[in-house]
């Protein structure tokens, strides 16, 4: 990389002074050709023939004045001219063309010259001013067409105009930095939030980001790609990575569709500040073919040092001749996510493992989440909880849940769940591996290599009606995360490829936003898979072979819901930690749903009775939830209290809702 200019050095001084020089230099130029030429004395020219001998002058005072050195190679023009090889007449033609953007009167002349009127540095100008023979009006053409400041966008030609009346236009926000002026093109400007690298030591020391560290420290011409489940949190370990090179980065967040112009804005900065680019991709704006990479990846070909990517795995495709150096960034072990939080959140330093468990971030999210809860906390006068690092983590990490996904916030607790014993306790069991998992495969070695051993898969099976979702609201509540809810119909697309692609939007916005992942009606997605006998076969069974691999890699709580555990795919099967089966309740079950859903506030008359309401219909809790309501209203429209009567007709209309033959009201009722 360039040398950095020494301590103490005022670079935004220094730089405009060097600046300064050298357009007065080209301004003593322009003013002896104007001197020289046999151009008609118009009194712009005139007036700005005078304006030159000004500047001239002026320049040559500042520079017996403030005589400020810059280092060697440390001036952006420097730094440009040598990573890039420009040729004396190329940093000539920068500096006339980025004439204009120093001094009004500069732009002036130019538009006096200019034979469209324009104020820019014309081709014709500049071939009258540097070209004495034909020979070296052929140089500048080669120069203008194919020299390396056009290749680089330093400069470029307008379009649309003979060659000679073409204009040479300064890249964008180029000269300003020149000047000293720390200034990016719009769209192109690096993301300055802080890095935090705690819980990384272990990372850091590996070989894979010794090897990196190596390269950007060296300044090799290479390309350092690192890929992880989300561009954004290879982003964020790039930044730890330069920081514990060493190495001045920019990092940039680079557009889907960028303009054509963009690559070559990003390399002419970091070349002209003496930086590495680090690049996040983003996907495309538009749908690409399943040949293409989902993302644009910039080459940077003329750039001179390392480049670092940044994007998803599996959508990155690189281009050019850089050699690639891979950084693959795995999950934070849990006992790192432990140090991340006591260092984050001091505060709750003995929850640190239940916010590990709960919470898989990186060091900035948990260091904007701990931010939250230490301002809720001065604000409300109270000590952290856990349930305001819920709240916090659910804002920050909030998504728009694209078709097909629900984000519900859980409300449900156990008391509402009612189920038999050993149901609950598989329950809880669940959350308790999902607890307990660092222990076990972590320092314990479980499982040591093997794919789909973080998180936990389930599967909940039974009628509509017994719970099963309810369940789900309950473990997601009971973790502190939201339950994102998957609605099968509008996933599955009788399109070639689009079920995967929803499916991995699904997976993906339920790792972002740290939730509970619940696939009702699963059956529809996770079915036995068919022989081959047609194309849709083909791919209706890579649908499934997608699925059960996206599911390993998921590492957090997937529930798969059914009405028919039989139709459910083998293969699935046996991925499943767990497979609770949700059954109709039993009379006393039901007698106990019946009082969860009447609230104690509920006016109840005195005929009514649970366990006889239990004993004459055997339904399931949705119908009875769904009934207790419906007697609510009848008795605020009747008038109170709420009788067996209006019970007993809630549950009439559930019956002939659902298609099934009503039992009859008991004995002793009438009407």
């Amino acid at each position: 990389m360039p040398e950095a200019p020494a301590p103490g050095f005022d670079a935004a001084f220094a730089f405009a002074e060097r600046l300064s020089r050298e357009v007065g230099a080209m301004a003593g130029r322009l003013a002896r050709f104007l001197a020289a030429t046999p151009l008609v004395r118009e009194t712009a020219v005139a007036n700005g023939q005078a304006f030159l001998n000004t500047m001239v002058e002026t320049t040559a005072s500042i520079e017996e004045k403030f005589n400020c050195p810059v280092p060697l190679q440390a001036h952006p023009l420097d730094r440009l001219a040598r990573a890039l090889k420009f040729t004396p007449l190329e940093i000539d033609l920068l500096i006339l063309a980025g004439m204009t953007h120093e001094h009004e009167g500069y732009a002036s002349i130019m538009r006096s010259l200019n034979p469209r009127g324009e104020p820019y540095l014309s081709v014709g100008l500049a071939a009258q001013l540097f070209c004495q023979t034909l020979n070296e009006r052929r140089e500048l053409r080669e120069i203008l067409e194919l020299g390396a400041a056009v290749t680089s966008g330093a400069f470029a030609l307008s379009a649309e105009a003979p060659f000679f009346e073409r204009n040479i236009i300064a890249a964008e926000t180029l000269w300003p930095v020149m000047a000293g002026v720390d200034v990016w093109p719009p769209g192109l400007r690096p993301v300055t939030d802080p890095v935090f690298s705690a819980g990384l030591d272990d990372w850091l020391a590996s070989a894979p980001i010794a090897a990196a560290k190596s390269a950007l420290s060296s300044g090799e011409l290479c390309l350092v790609l690192v890929t992880a489940d989300s561009e954004a949190i290879a982003f964020e370990r790039a930044g730890v990575l330069a920081k514990a090179a060493e190495v001045p980065v920019a990092r940039i967040d680079f557009p889907g569709n960028p303009k054509p112009d963009a690559e070559l804005l990003v390399g002419l900065h970091c070349i002209a500040r003496g930086i590495a680019p680090v690049i996040k991709l983003a996907e495309l704006e538009a749908q690409p073919s399943a040949s293409q990479s989902s993302v644009f990846v910039p080459e940077f070909r003329g750039f001179p040092g390392p480049v670092v990517l940044c994007g998803r795995t599996g959508a990155v495709t690189p281009r050019g001749v850089r050699p690639i150096v891979t950084v693959a960034v795995d999950r934070i072990p849990a006992q790192s996510r432990e140090i991340i939080w006591k260092e984050m959140l001091g505060e709750l330093a003995g929850d640190a493992t239940t916010l590990a468990t709960r919470y898989q971030l990186e060091s900035s999210a948990a260091a904007e989440v701990a931010c939250d809860v230490r301002a809720l906390a001065k604000l409300s006068r109270r000590a952290i909880s856990l349930d305001d690092m819920a709240d916090s983590v659910r804002t920050r990490l909030s998504l728009r849940p694209s078709a097909g996904l629900k984000l519900v916030r859980p409300a449900a607790d156990w008391d509402q769940l009612v189920l038999p014993a050993d149901r609950k306790s598989q329950l809880r069991e669940a959350l308790e591996r999902l607890q307990h998992q660092s222990r076990v495969l972590d320092e314990w070695k479980f499982l040591t290599g093997r794919p789909g051993k973080w998180g936990v898969r389930m599967l909940f099976s039974g009628p509509p009606g017994t719970g099963k979702t309810l369940a789900a609201e309950v473990l997601a509540r009971t973790l502190g995360v939201d339950l994102l809810a998957v609605d099968i119909s509008r996933v599955v697309s009788k399109w070639i490829g689009e079920t995967e692609k929803n499916l991995s939007e699904a997976f993906d916005a339920g790792e972002r936003a740290q939730a509970v992942l619940l696939f009702d009606e699963a059956d529809a997605l996770f079915g036995k898979r068919t022989e081959i006998s047609d194309a849709h076969d083909r791919y209706a069974n890579l649908e499934t072979a997608y699925l059960l691999s996206r599911m390993e890699r998921f590492e957090g709580l997937a529930i798969l819901s059914t009405n028919l555990r039989q139709n459910i795919d083998p293969a699935f099967v046996r991925r499943l930690e767990f497979i609770i089966d949700f059954d109709e309740p039993s009379a006393a079950e039901r007698a106990a749903l019946w009082r969860c859903h009447l609230p104690a506030s509920a006016p109840l008359a005195a005929d009514v009775d649970f366990k006889e309401l239990a004993a004459l219909y055997p339904i399931v809790g949705g119908m009875i939830r769904n009934a207790a309501v419906a007697a609510g209203f009848l008795a605020a429209a009747n008038g109170p209290p709420l009788t067996r009567a209006h019970l007993v007709r809630a549950v009439r209309r559930e019956y002939e809702k659902s298609g099934k033959a009503f039992p009859g009201e008991p004995a002793d009722l009438h009407g």
